[in-house]
């Protein structure tokens, strides 16, 4: 009787212990889903956006003023991953994961009652702090509490969670014309943050570190990760947000005098869906062909659909869906990919910390390219030009993975 009293004890944790776990999952997916959704939803309304909150019509100035909205957004991304993943080394992942969240619905929510382009491009900056916060801690967390038989397959599902927001932020902007209406979503994430920290329970590899790690000194070889980590994430990361940021306005150059409401949202909903099947198949991938062949042919095809689309289309038409669709796919896989491989580099004491240079250190280049984009269309003649330049970025990131001798790539 004490024998099946104890095996039903157990039994019951052990279910108790799995329902946590996919609650703790499908949390950090909408976690993710919240930080795609608003990352990218300013992209599709920036166009009227910009022209109602500053009255003008010339084109330079209008560009001028998104490159500010864009690329402080970005900084503020970067400059997140660093300082939460630090401190989610000091405080834990569950708590600076529920702040982030719950920032980042306040932050956007304010900007539906703006007045002026300034505020948003304040809040922007402000927003962007609290997605580098979220991007960073969901893999970290799942690295530490998801058990390693189907781990890379979890985190490569959730890392979908991002593009599930990006195709979100297309469907809002053909549901909605109205871009104050559309940042009243930023209520969703308060809710969500709620939901956070009254579910979701402290990693215990974390708690463990605070105790007998501390003490320890980055090795040689935790250096020469994060340079490592930082150069391939980075390199696909400057790449494409400098292209994603401001596709919808290319969209918008190559049709002219067309209002082409439409064609931006479907062109993010294509982006955001293509990312969430790659993403989604990130796992699968990594098994069959490796990380280092799945990353090489992630940079490999991203070069070869930016020549495709920046260098070959010459006007808008319905080829430029599928492009798209191709691109953000490998960019999907090598999310779900790099999510994966990177957290595992560190050990669990300064894993917040690395991770979130590794994720962010491309982002303060990025702001600045972003914001050169804007600036600079005129001397590259053209934003097919400009973000076909770009695709140079994927060569850097393509050379580091092919000379790799780290086994785990």
């Amino acid at each position: 009787m004490i024998t099946t009293d104890v095996f039903a004890s157990e039994e019951e944790n052990a279910n108790k212990v799995g329902v946590l776990l996919w609650i703790s999952f499908f949390i950090c997916f909408l976690c993710n889903m919240s930080a795609g959704l608003i990352s990218t939803l300013m992209s599709v309304y920036l166009p009227p956006v910009v022209k109602d909150l500053t009255g003008k019509t010339n084109q330079e100035e209008l560009s001028t003023i998104s490159a500010y909205i864009q690329s402080l957004y970005i900084a503020g991304w970067a400059a997140g991953g660093f300082f939460w993943g630090f401190i989610s080394d000091k405080i834990g992942r569950v708590k600076v994961l529920s702040i982030s969240v719950c920032l980042l619905g306040i932050f956007t929510w304010v900007i539906s009652i703006v007045p002026s382009w300034e505020y948003v491009v304040l809040l922007r900056l402000l927003s962007g702090l609290a997605v580098g916060g979220i991007l960073v801690i969901t893999p970290t967390l799942l690295s530490e509490i998801w058990p390693p038989a189907s781990r890379a397959v979890i985190i490569g599902i959730d890392s979908i969670g991002f593009p599930v927001g990006i195709f979100s932020s297309g469907l809002v902007t053909v549901l909605l014309s109205n871009w104050r209406s559309a940042f009243t979503i930023g209520l969703l994430p308060l809710m969500l943050a709620i939901l956070a920290i009254l579910t979701l329970k402290e990693s215990e590899y974390w708690k463990n570190s605070t105790r007998i790690e501390r003490a320890e000194k980055t090795s040689s070889v935790d250096k020469s990760n994060l340079v490592k980590g930082s150069i391939i994430f980075g390199s696909m990361l400057i790449g494409l947000w400098g292209m994603f940021s401001w596709i919808p306005t290319w969209v918008q150059s190559l049709l002219g005098t067309s209002d082409g409401q439409n064609e931006r949202g479907v062109a993010m909903m294509l982006l955001g869906a293509g990312g969430l099947c790659g993403g989604f198949a990130s796992g699968w991938v990594s098994n069959v062909l490796g990380v280092r062949r799945a990353m090489m042919l992630c940079f490999g095809g991203c070069i070869t659909l930016a020549i495709l689309l920046f260098g070959l289309n010459k006007s808008f038409a319905n080829i430029i869906y599928i492009e798209l669709t191709f691109f953000s796919f490998f960019f999907g896989i090598s999310q779900g990919l790099l999510s994966i491989y990177i957290p595992q580099l560190f050990p669990v004491h300064i894993r917040g910390t690395f991770t979130g240079i590794c994720f962010n250190i491309g982002r303060i280049v990025t702001s600045v390219a972003i914001f050169f984009v804007g600036v600079m269309v005129s001397f590259f003649n053209g934003y097919s030009n400009t973000l076909l330049a770009f695709a140079a970025i994927f060569i850097i990131g393509f050379i580091t993975i092919l000379f790799s001798k780290d086994k785990r790539i």
